[in-house]
């Protein structure tokens, strides 16, 4: 019986390990967050038992097994870090009055920050016919969401902002 190399793939926006089936192949779409695997961020891993494979693969490049003497610390260091980060990333979205989802990797976004917009930030509102005004008075707030996994940047208009917007889209057309 051959012994067929078991192909690990680690999610780059979830970071989650991807064990794929060798009749079926590789997975194009992480099963976990359904984002793209394939790309400049896509780690793939062989995993090997036989140290003679090992050596053929690496081709006199160092070793990168993370439980080899010494490296262990950094190994336990990183989880640590990433526990400490995910925690951070909680404590802050409990505080959040709105959390949105990243239209990226679906991951809960982290609140930045509020810009105002205003005619002295160089903001020009259009005046509709259809209202006789501007959807929006200046000046106005949005508020800026990152993604902690993939860095997407999404803003969204304030609560109070918005109901105004309804409000000028319900008033009817003059």
């Amino acid at each position: 019986m051959n012994k067929v190399d078991q192909q690990t793939t680690i999610c780059p926006w979830c970071h989650t390990e991807i064990v794929w089936d060798e009749e079926l192949g590789p997975e194009e779409y992480c099963p976990h967050c359904e984002n793209e695997l394939k790309g400049y961020r896509t780690l793939s891993l062989n995993v090997d038992n036989d140290e003679d494979e090992d050596e053929e693969m690496n081709d006199g490049e160092p070793d990168m097994n993370l439980y080899s003497s010494g490296q262990e610390e950094g190994f336990r260091s990183t989880n640590r870090s990433m526990l400490a980060l995910e925690e951070t990333v909680e404590r802050i979205l409990d505080q959040q009055e709105e959390v949105p989802e990243c239209p990226s990797c679906r991951e809960y976004m982290l609140e930045t920050g509020r810009q105002t917009m205003s005619k002295e930030e160089g903001y020009e509102p259009t005046a509709h016919e259809h209202i006789g005004d501007a959807l929006l008075p200046v000046p106005f707030q949005v508020i800026w969401y990152v993604c902690p996994t993939c860095f997407q940047m999404q803003n969204r208009l304030r609560f109070n902002d918005r109901e105004e917007l309804l409000r000028r889209l319900s008033s009817g057309s003059k």
